[in-house]
């Protein structure tokens, strides 16, 4: 802690102590003057790129040689947001903008006694990343390999960072990771949406006795009440049951092709209508994604996101199989013409 106050700094007389209220305060009888020790304000600022953290390596005590964000105390005459672009700056050599506020937080220092944190996102707006005269070191750290930081009140401030950009990361990485749909390779769980999509695997049979009663009675698809509803169900719980592979690209396009191909082919011999083929598809479609709407998963903006995440690609998926369905179709118009006498 500073050291102890023992003479009035405006007259030199001797500092005693005196309650004003229920505080203990020092005094100067000769001025009639209380003095406050009040925490110190440091400002902090945490610079993110390419969701890396920026760092700096103390060269002074306290905590000298570890590392921290770039902090310091606010001087007389600016803002705390002035001060913590201005310690950004100094120690790191960049110029930044105030983009949010993080956290604040109370500490104490063996050195300056209390002290008051208070943390701001920054975007990095200018200069270059230099080490400044209180900084050994200087860069930037993934989030996964982070050093051991010199202040708790930093540790709790890019702790509460994380927690608010998690979601936000969330979305844009499966976002991301949606518009390279149409390849193949992705594993399952890359995308928000997967829990969504186990919950309807996992619910197959169930969502396939909802397909097949509507299939077998709705005016779109008259030749299905007919059909064998055995052979019905089993084509239908097997695109359901395997519907996280079919999105994900573990079945790839070809296998889309070659199954819905086959699935116009033969109802075409079976002489069911293109009309209800395609409306027999688009059923399912509606039975999937009713089910997901009713797991009522609108708590949350990444709930929310999660939700529309799947409808895209629902979209995208049974668009694929509608249109090689109507392919394999027309291939039975052409097998038939062939074969007459």
């Amino acid at each position: 802690m500073g050291r102890e106050r023992k003479y009035c700094s405006y007259c030199s007389n001797p500092v005693t102590s005196k309650l004003e209220g229920e505080n203990l305060r020092d005094y100067c009888d000769q001025c009639n003057t209380y003095f406050y020790d009040n925490p110190l304000p440091v400002a902090s600022a945490i610079v993110v790129s390419d969701r890396k953290l920026l760092l700096v390596k103390r060269k002074n005590e306290p905590q000298k040689g570890e590392w921290c964000l770039p902090s310091g105390f606010a001087e007389t005459g600016e803002s705390i947001e002035e001060a913590a672009l201005r310690e950004l700056e100094e120690e790191a050599g960049i110029k930044g903008k105030i983009i949010d506020f993080v956290s604040v937080d109370s500490a104490f220092s063996s050195m300056y006694g209390d002290l008051i944190f208070v943390t701001f996102e920054a975007e990095w707006t200018g200069g270059i990343i230099l080490a400044g005269d209180d900084a050994e070191e200087v860069g930037f750290f993934s989030f996964q390999e982070l050093p051991a930081l010199a202040f708790e009140s930093n540790v709790n401030a890019v702790k509460r960072y994380l927690q608010d950009k998690q979601e936000y990361w969330a979305i844009v990485d499966s976002f991301t990771l949606s518009m390279g749909e149409e390849q193949t390779g992705f594993i399952k769980g890359d995308y928000l949406s997967d829990k969504l999509v186990g919950m309807i695997e996992k619910n197959a049979e169930v969502i396939s006795r909802r397909w097949l009663q509507d299939v077998m009675n709705n005016k779109s698809t008259p030749t299905y009440a007919s059909a064998d509803p055995d052979s019905t169900f089993q084509r239908n719980l097997y695109v359901v049951s395997h519907f996280g592979k079919w999105l994900s690209g573990y079945h790839n396009d070809r296998d889309v092709r070659n199954f819905y191909f086959e699935v116009g082919l033969e109802r075409k011999r079976e002489k069911f209508s293109l009309s209800e083929v395609l409306s027999a598809i688009s059923l399912t479609r509606k039975h999937i994604w009713e089910f997901a709407l009713a797991q009522k998963l609108w708590t949350k903006t990444i709930d929310i996101y999660m939700t529309l995440e799947l409808e895209r690609r629902m979209m995208l998926f049974f668009d694929r199989a509608a249109y090689y369905a109507a392919k394999g179709y027309e291939a039975g118009n052409k097998e038939k013409s062939v074969t007459k006498p």
